[in-house]
């Protein structure tokens, strides 16, 4: 079986969340789906797993609580993208879906276009592209 990821974000409206991330593009499967939880398939091994902040709340160990309140950040999750465009495109769809632009999209490093949206409980997610050239590292 292939190696998968299933990222668990807490989140406070569920059909809020939800539909950012269909907004995007991305699919819920239903057979993981219910009232307390959203299973957004991004790709064939990557699964977001929204969590009602109360479902996310029975994860943790006792004491902890969802990290959903502060403007903290411990976590910034990155999808690659198959060209500047849809970088692009996925910042205008984030927008459009109740996200926000938390950085905008430039190219920091030759080779490399990337901008990161924050879902609509603060989650950051950098959408990157990179050219062939900058991942066989002969740019630079």
């Amino acid at each position: 079986m292939a190696r998968m990821i299933f990222p668990n974000l807490p989140v406070t409206d569920l059909a809020k969340a939800t539909d950012f991330y269909t907004g995007l593009g991305f699919e819920k499967n239903p057979q993981y789906s219910n009232d307390v939880c959203s299973a957004i398939v991004v790709s064939d091994s990557i699964v977001v797993m929204l969590l009602q902040q109360e479902f996310f709340k029975g994860f943790l160990a006792d004491g902890d609580t969802p990290h959903l309140t502060s403007d903290a950040k411990e976590v910034l999750n990155c999808l690659s993208c198959d060209s500047r465009e849809e970088v692009d495109s996925l910042v205008q769809k984030a927008r459009d879906s109740g996200g926000t632009v938390y950085h905008p999209a430039e190219e920091g490093t030759p080779g490399m276009y990337a901008a990161s949206v924050a879902d609509p409980d603060g989650h950051i997610w950098e959408l990157l592209y990179m050219s062939p050239e900058a991942m066989a590292g002969q740019e630079g």
